[in-house]
């Protein structure tokens, strides 16, 4: 079967590649993917500027749906023909105290699609039945395949940050997760809302104020601490979110948050800092991590979509087959496409 595989630690080491198919286990579904959702972390593989651990050779791809294509002997609740989406963690160990406690996202010994194992961008995926979500007939298999990144978001600003309804908010970066981040925000009743991104994000600063961001700006023309002291009592943004991967924006951040404020930062990347973080210290701020996501989440999510409370229309620029994959990433590289999917 073809996939879109990275080959090597070099830039553009990325190709269209025949692999074989994987073989179930009798606790394992076999998946037929549908749609797969191009994520900025799979372009960095691409460009070889990620920052954390992979296997190689690589199947990238870990947002997506599929269609169960059949069912081990062993698994029950689950059947052939079932429309889902899949969790990334493909692999716990299910004895640790985070996968005990329900916080598997965090188990040491986690491997997740697209990374340490074979992701999505191909035909048939083996999954857990554990980490499945039915995905109801209403839902196109694009939309779908945005779940995972909406529940990075979800899991960001429901399960590890306060965020009350009328709090000022900044929300560093348009990318994919910066824009879940902002629908999920409206949905808490935050605001006013303001959404910050470069000479780059044109495209993607537009969807933010078209999903309803009250203010967006460009950092690069105008200073967004101006915006953020004319607005409320001036004293800052009640949260920001960091959803740039750029080590610099959590400078900027400190600038913009208020003494007693929170920061929530879900972007990662390999730069380091260079900043002092006495500002975090001298106002009382509270600093936030946030990775990935668990079961309740997403479930919580695929009810959203099917819903309408969360718009994926407007977040997909573009959709492509297996062998345009090149295109797809480029359109995300270049900010025209807020998402990319590939659609098998």
């Amino acid at each position: 079967m073809k996939a879109v595989v990275k080959y090597a630690y070099e830039d553009g080491a990325v190709e269209l590649r025949d692999v074989p198919e994987p073989i179930m286990e009798p606790d394992q579904v076999l998946l037929e993917v549908k749609a797969v959702g191009v994520c900025g972390s799979d372009v960095h593989m691409w460009r070889e500027n990620q920052s954390w651990e992979i296997k190689m050779p690589l199947v990238l791809g870990h947002e997506f749906s599929a269609v169960v294509a059949d069912v081990g002997a062993h698994v029950e609740g689950v059947r052939t023909g079932d429309r889902v989406t899949c969790e990334t963690a493909a692999e716990v160990c299910g004895r640790c105290t985070y996968c005990l406690t329900g916080n598997y996202n965090l188990c040491p010994h986690r491997k997740g699609y697209g990374a340490l194992m074979d992701g999505a961008m191909t035909r048939y995926v083996v999954a857990r039945p554990q980490i499945l979500h039915h995905v109801p007939d209403s839902v196109p298999f694009e939309h779908a395949a945005l779940t995972e990144p909406v529940c990075v978001a979800m899991n960001a600003l429901v399960e590890k940050t306060v965020l009350k309804p009328g709090d000022l908010t900044v929300i560093q970066g348009p990318g994919p997760i910066g824009i879940m981040a902002l629908q999920v925000a409206k949905l808490q009743g935050a605001g006013p809302i303001i959404m910050l991104g470069a000479d780059i994000d044109e495209r993607r600063l537009e969807v933010a104020a078209e999903l309803g961001a009250d203010y967006t700006l460009n950092i690069q023309r105008e200073d967004p601490l101006e915006l953020v002291r004319r607005l409320g009592d001036g004293f800052g943004a009640d949260l920001v979110v960091d959803c740039t991967g750029v080590s610099r924006a959590l400078e900027q951040g400190m600038a913009m948050v208020r003494p007693n404020g929170r920061i929530t930062k879900i972007g990662w990347g390999p730069q380091p800092l260079n900043a002092s973080l006495d500002p975090i210290v001298g106002k009382a701020v509270t600093l936030q991590g946030s990775f990935s996501h668990t079961y309740a989440t997403w479930e919580r999510v695929v009810h959203l979509i099917a819903d309408g409370k969360l718009d994926m229309t407007p977040v997909i620029g573009g959709v492509y087959g297996l062998d345009e994959w090149e295109t797809a990433f480029s359109r995300m590289e270049e900010g025209a496409n807020v998402k990319s999917v590939i659609k098998l």
